[in-house]
């Protein structure tokens, strides 16, 4: 991680393969987003590090990602975990040189990923928060999963309020651990899945379930497993979750809805492809299945 302390501000120096204005499109999709904001050309995002409370306010240049404090500008050893932080969000560890050499010989790939050079998986670090949104989006569309997580953010999780704009931490594990089915019924959560989310909380809670013990694993089949042991957690959701936070680049929800869709608009073709299709389609995709879904579902950004 390269990156310097200018004072009031922090400049972070990513690998050469970084579009940060691509990352922003995808950032950008959906208006009910509750956990980040994007203003003229700016990324802001609230998180808590250190028991400290910091709000980024995120900007490029050619080279750089240049980052401001407009509560306050954090202690050095806050300002290190921010770095983390920013490096593991946007998934700066992964060198995508061999993702592109892949995607050059591939049918599908080769007219996207030049398209969206730069482009990486916009991770979320936080394990019960991406294990919250895997839950929440199973068999739903995208907009009413928004819609829930909207209410559950703002139902359970902090804000603060600056200029006029309110920013979010998504609920902490703990707090989830000690409500009930009902609270989450009332948001309109099916029993369910309000059950599922009160579940893995209370797993976090009781230290059986973390984003260490699940990494110590290595293995993808072992990790995928541990995950499916937990209650409501099938191979999308758990490959979902390794692609989205454990940072798996051969993490494939195969049985993605939005792949399907993607690949279809690629292939030009009616209907969705059948899942040993898709399975034939990505044996090129060796490796880098997570960058190639991710890619496929930029195209429906278009």
């Amino acid at each position: 991680m390269k990156w310097i302390d200018k004072g009031l501000s922090i400049e972070i120096y990513p690998p050469p393969e970084f579009n940060f204005k691509e990352c922003l499109v995808f950032l950008g999709r959906s208006e009910q987003e509750v956990m980040h904001l994007i203003k003229d050309g700016y990324l802001y995002k609230l998180v808590k590090v250190n028991g400290e409370v910091v709000l980024l306010k995120i900007g490029s240049t050619s080279h750089s990602i240049q980052v401001e404090f407009p509560m306050s500008t954090p202690s050095i050893s806050t300002l290190e975990k921010v770095v983390s932080y920013i490096w593991e969000w946007f998934d700066l560890d992964q060198a995508l040189g061999d993702f592109y050499e892949v995607a050059s010989k591939d049918m599908i790939l080769k007219q996207i990923a030049p398209k969206y050079y730069g482009l990486r998986i916009i991770c979320i670090p936080d394990l019960f928060e991406a294990l919250t949104w895997a839950i929440i989006g199973q068999q739903i569309n995208l907009t009413f999963a928004y819609t829930l997580k909207k209410r559950f953010v703002e139902q359970f999780g902090e804000s603060f309020t600056i200029e006029g704009d309110t920013f979010w931490l998504f609920p902490e594990f703990k707090k989830i651990a000690s409500i009930e089915v009902d609270d989450l019924r009332k948001l309109q959560f099916t029993v369910r899945k309000a059950e599922y989310i009160i579940g893995v909380a209370k797993a976090m809670t009781s230290g059986e379930l973390s984003k260490e013990i699940l990494l110590q694993k290595q293995d993808y089949q072992h990790i995928q497993k541990s995950l499916m042991s937990i209650r409501g957690i099938g191979a999308w959701t758990a490959d979902y979750v390794m692609m989205k936070c454990l940072h798996y680049p051969s993490a494939f929800p195969i049985a993605d809805v939005g792949l399907h869709h993607a690949l279809m608009l690629q292939l030009g073709i009616e209907r969705k492809p059948t899942i040993e299709e898709i399975r034939e389609m990505s044996m090129n995709w060796e490796g880098w299945q997570a960058y190639a879904t991710f890619y496929l579902w930029r195209s429906l950004y278009e």
